[in-house]
């Protein structure tokens, strides 16, 4: 078992960067696949990227492609999300996800643990 603890949202005006942690508790992580994801009000949670924790590759969805990227830190056992070139429609919550044996890497549901989740917004 993980716990996630998500942190690093803020305020960004447009083209700005940010970047995100997500800092697990345990020695364990190592193994596990990430994901991250992000919620608008009233709409779905969108997948943005997934990666191996242990140096798999990484996959990202074509809206935030070339802008986003998932940096590790196993020894910290964090994993970061690096948001550059930040647009308004980036504005969401995101969350950090993790799971042993992923192979949907898409869907929400299959990670097994999950951050709180921090806010990000982009003013134009």
């Amino acid at each position: 078992q993980v716990q996630l603890v998500e942190s690093g949202g803020g305020l960004v005006q447009a083209g700005g960067s940010l970047r995100l942690s997500c800092a697990a508790s345990g020695r364990t992580f190592s193994s596990y696949t990430v994901g991250w994801f992000r919620q608008a009000p009233g709409k779905e949670r969108e997948f943005v990227g997934s990666a191996s924790i242990i140096g798999g590759r990484t996959y990202y969805a074509v809206s935030v492609k070339g802008r986003f990227a998932i940096d590790r830190d196993n020894v910290k056992n964090t994993v970061y999300l690096q948001m550059n070139s930040l647009k308004p429609e980036d504005t969401a919550v995101y969350y950090c996800a993790a799971s042993k044996g992923v192979r949907n890497f898409l869907l929400p549901t299959a990670y097994d643990y999950w951050g709180q989740g921090t806010q990000v917004t982009v003013s134009s």
